[in-house]
């Protein structure tokens, strides 16, 4: 259904996705969710409650996606090996876009604590995902940080480069 609600997070998704969390204004996201300003305080008290229901649909979003991505294989190697194909899938799906959580991490300010909870909770979610997968809990932590990295270079050079360097990495540690 697409409720006045369902359009302003989906309108505020693609803003902050594109354009980043400070550069979006409420009223740009009024305007093109086509709600009213009643509306958008109806469902939202501040844009930082609004940005905390983003980043949980978003969390949702990805990890659902990822573990489908993943669900196939077998072996914690093809597994872990398909949790980096995933992000040459985004990268793709989304043209270099990044991590929606470290791109808002890097805008909001030391105050803004509900916003970093929901990105603590999900890269924590990211970290169970490589501890499940990985029992030695060193080589997670290392799987893990070339994750990270791989996303955030990734996007920086527009590019699977090093992507795939830490697929073959990885294979070599697996």
């Amino acid at each position: 259904m697409n409720t006045p609600k369902d359009r302003i997070i989906n309108t505020a998704s693609g803003l902050f996705h594109q354009q980043g969390y400070n550069s979006t204004g409420i009223n740009q996201i009024i305007k093109e969710a086509k709600v009213a300003k009643a509306s958008f305080y109806q469902h939202f008290k501040s844009k930082d409650d609004l940005c905390v229901e983003f980043l949980n649909a978003r969390h949702n979003y990805w990890c659902d996606e990822l573990t489908k991505y993943v669900s196939k294989k077998l072996t914690t190697k093809e597994k872990v090996s398909a949790a980096f194909d995933f992000i040459i899938h985004m990268n793709a799906k989304e043209n270099f876009r990044g991590c929606s959580f470290l791109n808002i991490l890097s805008e909001i300010s030391a105050d803004q604590n509900n916003i970093l909870a929901v990105i603590q909770a999900h890269k924590n979610s990211l970290r169970s995902f490589f501890k499940e997968e990985i029992e030695d809990e060193l080589l997670a932590a290392h799987v893990y940080l070339l994750f990270e990295s791989s996303i955030i270079e990734s996007q920086l050079f527009k590019s699977n480069e090093f992507v795939e360097k830490s697929k073959e990495i990885i294979n070599n540690l697996l």
